[in-house]
């Protein structure tokens, strides 16, 4: 018997949810401090069948935990020590900023969705980056092998205008590039007034091209760089998005980001329109996120990595992801409703069925 369902109705499916975010993920830092994080590792550590290659780097397992869980590096290797194979830190932004007033999150319990318009609030990109150098420091030393892998998403200050968000992004880059081993540009979250005009490809090519030479140079290597697109965009969007990542020979696409859609939710109209503006995750992405990864599959090939998030609840969906091209899949609202041993669970079941 499942406990954890029972414990989110009684000590958080009544609290501000935001404050319930802060609750648990400090609960799971405390248990890393304690020592008790290394001792849940070995039980949740993923098996070797998982092991997973993607723009030239081994991930433990090709499922982790999606950018918007740990914004600001705080809790790296607690999440890990769950079983994620990789852990996207962010969105971050060139300067720190506050975010949006709150309340700003918000959950669709019967729909097994949230609703955020956090707006990016993070320390800033100077802030992040020691964060980031230390805990892959420590992840180095505790897996001398195979090591949970670590992503940094990176995002537009809101104050900065579009037309020098460019450099915005850049000064993200290059404080953040020589820790990431995976970088990702967002230009699809619907929280920052804007942003998503960058998705248009004339915008979107200069803005990739001058992140990603940035980034190998600051790091003095090649870090591999993936955009992240809304399930939003109409087909042909997608398709000059795709078309436009295989000319800059980009390492991939994250597919999908929230959407403004409110289509197909069993939540009253009256509990939607309380919670107001900004993306929805979880469930009811579910569908069209995996139209999407099919469609940018059809039309990239075995070119480029897909990483798959939006729906993933189970180790069924992240089998379906794999099945339809993913490589890596990443999941984040389910984490909120099915507790700390979710990651492991899916990890546990995807290879009992490799195995069978």
């Amino acid at each position: 018997m499942r406990i954890y369902p029972t414990f989110f109705r009684l000590a958080f499916s009544w609290m501000d949810a935001e404050r319930a975010h802060k609750i648990g993920f400090m609960g799971i830092r405390l248990a890393h401090r304690s020592g008790a994080g290394k001792v849940l590792e070995k039980l949740t550590a993923p098996d070797q069948s998982l092991r997973t290659t993607a723009f030239g780097i081994t991930f433990p397992s090709p499922f982790g935990l999606a950018a918007g869980f740990d914004k600001e590096g705080h809790g790296i290797e607690a999440l890990t020590e769950l079983g994620f194979g990789h852990v996207e830190v962010g969105t971050i932004t060139g300067q720190a900023q506050p975010g949006n007033e709150k309340p700003r999150l918000f959950r669709l319990v019967q729909d097994r969705a949230v609703i955020n318009r956090m707006g990016f609030n993070n320390d800033g990109a100077a802030a992040v980056a020691p964060r980031l150098r230390a805990a892959r420091a420590a992840l180095q030393r505790r897996h001398p092998g195979v090591r949970p892998i670590i992503g940094v998403n990176i995002g537009k200050t809101k104050a900065v205008e579009l037309a020098d968000a460019v450099e915005d992004y850049l000064v993200s880059a290059r404080s953040l590039a020589p820790a990431a081993d995976y970088l990702v540009v967002n230009v699809s979250s619907p929280n920052t007034p804007g942003l998503r005009l960058l998705q248009d490809v004339e915008s979107l090519r200069p803005l990739l091209s001058a992140v990603g030479g940035e980034a190998d140079r600051a790091a003095g290597r090649h870090v591999p760089l993936l955009v992240k697109i809304a399930p939003d965009l109409a087909d042909e969007d997608i398709d000059d998005v795709a078309r436009l990542a295989l000319d800059l020979k980009l390492d991939g696409i994250i597919a999908t980001n929230t959407t403004i859609s409110r289509t197909g939710l069993t939540s009253s109209r009256e509990q939607v329109e309380k919670c107001g503006a900004g993306g929805l995750s979880g469930a009811p992405l579910k569908k069209r996120s995996l139209e999407v990864l099919r469609r940018l599959r059809k039309t990239t090939g075995n070119a480029l990595t897909l990483v798959a998030v939006g729906g993933v609840e189970t180790a069924q969906d992240v089998q379906d992801r794999l099945d339809a091209g993913a490589t890596l899949v990443q999941g984040y609202t389910a984490f909120l409703y099915e507790g700390p041993f979710w990651a492991a669970r899916i990890n546990r079941e995807l290879a009992k069925n490799r195995r069978s």
